[in-house]
């Protein structure tokens, strides 16, 4: 009888040191956040300094807690403005970075307008947005939406423009069509780019959508996290300040978690900088 080749499993070692290289990315950071938190409240403690002076994490536990029915809808209206304005420029940003990649003369005639609106700073033209846009919601959303939108076209357009000239001509050769090579050629191998201005319009579009709040100044309950920030500045609430930063940090964290997983998902079947080396 034919030898019957049987897929060997993975060593025990192999798999064991595998989950210790997770867990330690995972706890290590987790630990050394501990113990910074562990420091900064002994030395508020030992130093006595005031709590609106820098409150210890045990008052801004407080603080959250107690202004948390305050806190949420604050956190959810952040939430709503910069998953918005990222969903926009993923939309756009890769919708015309296609539509830049298919002409030079296209490309010239519209990519520095892009650029001008890129280097423009936001907090210079939030105050026109203002004016112009019809709501304040309205106006946040389109501050945001240009400042994650250019990280997403520059990625996309690069990765568009960056395909192996051996496989465009392959294409050309078999006689394919300009949409099939789109399709099946520079899509695909644009996407690592792609997900690398995911990841970054990620953090930009919360940036953004703070810097515009501020700029805003709205009040009442369709206020986001920022307004929230500047009115415990204003009355010397520097515990509900802490934790409404906390709060912000928390959404960015999760904001780059879930672009970074989305990215491995779609990257770590195939790409090299998802494929985890065997030696």
């Amino acid at each position: 009888m034919d030898a019957v080749d049987v897929p060997l499993a993975p060593k025990p070692s192999t798999f064991l040191s595998r989950n210790s290289d997770t867990l330690l990315r995972v706890f290590i950071p987790i630990g050394v956040v501990a113990v910074l938190v562990v420091i900064w409240h002994i030395g508020v403690v030992a130093s006595g300094v005031p709590p609106y002076i820098l409150p210890s994490p045990v008052a801004v536990a407080g603080a959250l807690y107690k202004d948390w029915p305050t806190l949420l809808p604050a956190l959810w209206v952040t939430a709503k403005i910069t998953l918005a304005s990222l969903a926009l420029a993923l939309v756009g940003g890769g919708g015309i970075a296609i539509l830049l990649a298919q002409s030079k003369w296209i490309e010239t005639a519209f990519y520095p307008i892009t650029v001008i609106l890129q280097v423009t700073p936001i907090v210079a033209i939030s105050p026109l947005i203002l004016i112009y846009a019809p709501t304040t919601q309205v106006a946040l959303l389109i501050c945001a939406f240009l400042v994650a939108f250019f990280p997403i076209l520059s990625n996309m357009v690069q990765g568009l423009k960056s395909v192996d000239h051996n496989l465009l001509n392959l294409f050309d050769l078999y006689g394919a069509s300009r949409w099939q090579t789109l399709l099946y050629l520079k899509l695909p191998s644009s996407l690592p780019y792609f997900m690398t201005g995911l990841r970054i319009g990620g953090g930009l579009a919360l940036i953004a959508a703070v810097v515009a709040e501020f700029a805003a100044g709205s009040a009442g309950a369709g206020s986001g996290l920022a307004f929230r920030l500047l009115e415990a500045q204003f009355r010397m609430n520097i515990p509900r300040l802490f934790a409404a930063l906390f709060l912000l940090s928390c959404l960015g964290v999760t904001i780059f978690a879930v672009t970074s997983f989305i990215s491995w998902l779609s990257l770590h079947r195939w790409h090299e900088s998802s494929i985890k080396r065997e030696n």
